[in-house]
């Protein structure tokens, strides 16, 4: 079974002109925040946060929202609603992969034996296209 494709809206129109409003990818993101593998939760230890399924990024000074086609598994009527708004809004989409950052190099041992801590590299991510 290969893994589902991710679908990327960027912020960028057919036109080439930047959507607004400012705040459209984590407006749209955050309408989809119930649709998750396993249900939306709830309880006390329930925290409000973006599905994995449909999440937004800027990528290369855009913003964009990264939509998962398994959301269609987990609602069909969802990933048409995200769909339907990059066309009813003529948004630029594209199929791609998300590459995670490539690790730091490593460095070299302190002297004295003490060890340095690298900070954990940001969650960016790197699109890569495959069409």
């Amino acid at each position: 079974m290969s893994k589902p494709r991710e679908v990327f809206i960027q912020g960028i129109t057919l036109q080439g002109r930047t959507f607004r409003p400012s705040d459209w990818a984590e407006r749209l993101a955050g309408a989809m925040s119930s649709f998750r593998p396993g249900g939306a939760r709830s309880g006390p230890g329930a925290h409000i946060g973006y599905s994995p399924l449909c999440v937004p990024r800027v990528i290369n000074g855009v913003k964009c929202v990264i939509v998962s086609e398994a959301l269609k598994d987990v609602d069909v009527r969802a990933w048409d609603f995200v769909m339907n708004f990059a066309r009813d809004n003529e948004l630029q989409v594209a199929e791609a992969c998300l590459l995670p950052d490539k690790p730091p190099a490593p460095a070299a041992a302190p002297q004295g034996g003490a060890k340095e801590v690298q900070a954990p590299a940001k969650d960016a991510g790197r699109a890569a296209e495959v069409k």
